[in-house]
């Protein structure tokens, strides 16, 4: 009988997809890629037109000559790796490898693991898309070129093991240019002003918000405060507007990578690569009692919302059943205009909507449950009629003044019966009773309070995400290993959800943004995924890209290697004495960041945490402060006297007092500021002789 050789990327595959083929089939697993470049030589011949070198993997002959065995006795040859510019590139390597017939040789891809979607593959096998190929080529020369250029040169300036990454540089910078307006970030004092009011006969009190005139009017500190009070001592209150309407809250779209990535990790607390680990196994096949191994979500790595008509009419259906008519959409979701969406892909959804959640439930690891839950919700939700609320808006007059109360209440839930982000669950403000024009209310009280604006958040996994896609930086496979780079290379730091840059961050980014200013622009690298797009779309031919991208960075290289050829780096000598050996200590780079070594290594291999004094007294106790750093490498000040004194600040503070309140002054930009939140005193910081 004939047999047929189907080649997976995933060993986890095999098993589901032998079962819906048969025994005409043999399956088996490629384990990713089985050729790249050489990891001793640069890989690409830049004098012979940028041909690419590529070799077996260590580790991968034995795998190799085991496919080609298999090979040279099936009649035909379905490689069946992922449906994505990555999955095409191994798809082709696999048939340079293989070295058998091309007309032998043909290409499947499906977007679930399911044995309509496997089977319906086999009957629309077509050749290799090489577009997808030459993306998935350049992408990968341009990180080559960028890595092995740049990483020497950093190891030469900082520290060996360093490494320059093409999206990765990028991506770190976003996060420099963040903690950077942190850090000099001037909180600005302004008040707001509540009223609590009563209603003749009513016992539950009205809170009501202070508005202004017949504009919004800003109230920015004390002094304006209170004139406003004064103004209102003597006023009368009464309902002059009552005002109701209909709001009407859209139902979201299914997830992408990035929104699954971002939900994920606000919802349930997941890393981005967590929540792809899982995804993936969700995708590969989950063993279901009474069911056999079945893929129980499409393809894990995709920009488009697009859904095949058949899942959309499923899951209309489904709906119409177990919530009844008026919950189905009437409307049909539109891809967002003006992005680039491989819309080969759909949307990530369950690849059956009537396996719920609850059904899967014994079959899936908690987490698995938690993610496949979002996933089934989302796209349940996806295919729902909006959520109706009706509101209602109040104006109390208050003499030249208005205060207002906004309320809700939902009419009807739609999606929401299914699936609700966090400013879904936001109480409704029920006014408990109706208020009519012209009506007289009594003051309770006025709560006057004061507050500071607050500088941007640090980038949180999911936030880093968001704006890596806003700004066209990597795609959806490359977010997550991004982001997994820069934290284990301990350029950036991770504590609770938030993420901060290291020293090392620090150096390793001042580096890229002073020799290749062009590496870290945002907006190249986005012109660079959007060439690389257009080569996937057949437009723009790939070795074009690899050409005009690589003299302008051999310059930039050739130029920062003779400038960092002035810069003869020797270990800073200190007058820190060696316990053991009596030599003075030296400063050195490690991974963790600068520390103390003997300069008698290897006889003496006495190493210490290295504290920089900062040249200001302790508020505290009157000892030296020093820069010292969290056990993740976040840079924070403290007293040398520690832990006999609990000072730290993560501001630089400064020797100057501040002449209101007497506190400590810290630095922010090139202003100091009181560390007192409630005083709020700025002044410009001395110039630097």
């Amino acid at each position: 009988m004939a047999k047929y050789l189907v080649i997976v990327e995933s060993p986890a595959k095999v098993k589901t997809i032998k079962k819906f083929l048969g025994s005409n089939y043999d399956v088996q697993a490629s384990n990713g890629h089985v050729r790249d470049f050489p990891k001793s030589q640069f890989g690409i011949d830049v004098e012979n037109d940028f041909e690419p070198k590529y070799i077996t993997i260590r580790g991968k002959g034995e795998l190799l000559a085991n496919l080609r065995k298999a090979a040279k006795k099936a009649d035909k040859i379905y490689l069946a790796t992922d449906p994505d510019r990555e999955g095409e590139a191994i798809s082709w390597h696999l048939m340079q490898a293989l070295k058998e017939p091309p007309e032998k040789m043909h290409r499947i891809t499906f977007n679930e693991i399911t044995k309509t979607a496997v089977k319906d593959s086999i009957k629309q096998a077509r050749g290799l898309n090489m577009d997808l190929v030459n993306a998935q080529q350049a992408r990968r020369m341009l990180d080559r070129m960028v890595g092995y250029s740049i990483s020497p040169l950093l190891w030469a300036k900082v520290k060996r093991g360093l490494s320059a990454g093409r999206v990765q540089s990028v991506a770190l910078r976003i996060i420099c240019d963040r903690e950077e307006e942190i850090n000099s970030f001037i909180p600005e004092e302004y008040w707001s002003l509540e009223g609590e009011f009563k209603a003749e006969g009513e016992k539950k009190p009205i809170q009501a918000k202070f508005f202004g005139t017949d504009k919004k009017v800003p109230i920015h500190n004390k002094e304006e405060m209170d004139r406003i009070l004064k103004a209102l001592e003597n006023a009368e209150y009464e309902v002059t507007e009552v005002k109701k309407g209909e709001r009407i809250k859209n139902a979201p779209t299914p997830f992408t990578t990035s929104t699954l990535q971002q939900e994920a990790a606000k919802t349930l607390n997941f890393s981005t690569q967590k929540t792809m680990r899982l995804a993936q196994q969700l995708y590969e096949g989950i063993d279901i009692k009474g069911n056999g191994t079945v893929g129980v979500i499409t393809y894990l790595r995709t920009d488009s919302t697009r859904i095949s008509e058949e899942a959309d009419q499923a899951a209309r259906t489904y709906i119409g059943q177990n919530y009844g008519e008026n919950y189905i959409s009437t409307s049909e979701k539109a891809a967002k205009k003006g992005q680039k969406i491989q819309d080969a892909h759909e949307a990530i959804r369950p690849t059956d909507i009537s396996r719920t959640p609850a059904m899967l439930k014994e079959s899936l690891s908690r987490d698995q449950f938690r993610l496949y839950q979002l996933i089934w919700k989302r796209f349940a939700a996806s295919r729902m009629a909006p959520a109706r609320y009706e509101t209602t808006s109040v104006k109390i007059g208050a003499g030249e003044y208005a205060f207002t109360v906004a309320a809700s209440k939902v009419a009807f839930d739609g999606f929401m019966s299914v699936y609700t982000q966090e400013d879904d669950v936001k109480k409704d403000n029920v006014l408990s009773q109706s208020l009519e024009k012209g009506m007289h209310l009594d003051l309770v009280e006025l709560k006057p309070a004061q507050h500071f604006t607050q500088p941007p958040a640090h980038y949180t996994e999911a936030s880093l995400v968001k704006a890596l896609e806003e700004q066209g930086i990597g795609r959806p496979s490359t977010y997550a290993p991004t982001i997994t780079t820069i934290i284990s290379r301990r350029y950036v730091a991770k504590e609770q959800k938030n993420l901060y840059v290291t020293e090392l961050g620090e150096v390793v980014n001042n580096i890229m943004k002073q020799a290749f200013p062009s590496i870290v622009d945002v907006n190249f690298t986005a012109m660079m995924e959007g060439l690389l797009d257009c080569v996937e779309a057949g437009t723009v031919q790939w070795k074009t890209v690899v050409r005009n991208f690589y003299p302008d960075l051999k310059k930039d290289v050739d130029e920062a290697e003779k400038e960092l050829e002035k810069v003869d780096i020797q270990d800073e000598v200190t007058d820190v004495v060696c316990d053991v050996c009596g030599r003075n200590m030296v400063i050195k780079y490690g991974p963790h960041g600068r520390f103390l070594a003997c300069p008698g290594f290897p006889e003496c291999r006495n190493t210490k945490p290295y504290y920089e004094k900062i040249g200001v007294s302790c508020p505290k106790c009157g000892g030296e402060l020093v820069l010292k750093k969290t056990q993740k490498g976040r840079k924070y000040y403290g007293c040398e006297n520690h832990p006999d004194c609990d000072f730290m600040s993560w501001q630089k503070p400064s020797e100057k007092k501040c002449p209101v309140c007497g506190s400590y002054m810290v630095e922010k930009g090139n202003k100091l500021v009181c560390s007192e939140t409630t005083c709020g005193y700025v002044e410009q910081k001395p110039k630097q002789e």
